[in-house]
């Protein structure tokens, strides 16, 4: 059975950066595009950025130009490197392979002053 583990949250100050990583047991990431998520108390689940088995990504509009996913298939391993982190990024983030029903069991992210 496939896992994935999520790791690398923890509390940030504002401004301060954060990289997640999330690996996987089996050797699906060289087939799937791999979302991250994150879901705020209250709040849905929401996509964050999303990244192709070839390397295309794309993030919803609040992250960019702070947040980076990246994909070391080798490694099994999807990153989500996070900078100029803001109070509202405060959030369980997730990775998703898309199209499967597979989740880990998320990370938290805290940021706070």
């Amino acid at each position: 059975q496939v896992q994935l583990v999520e790791s690398g949250g923890g509390l940030v100050q504002p401004g301060g950066s954060l990289r997640l990583s999330c690996a996987a047991s089996g050797s699906i990431f060289s087939r799937y595009a791999m979302g991250w998520y994150r879901q705020a108390p209250g709040k849905q689940r929401g996509l964050v950025a999303r990244i192709t088995s070839s390397g295309s990504t794309n993030y919803t509009d609040s992250v960019k130009g702070r947040f980076t996913i990246s994909r070391d298939n080798a490694k099994n391993t999807v990153y989500l490197q996070m900078n100029s982190l803001k109070p509202e990024d405060t959030a369980v983030y997730y990775c998703h392979p898309w199209g499967t029903t597979l989740w880990g069991q998320g990370t938290q992210v805290t940021v706070s002053s």
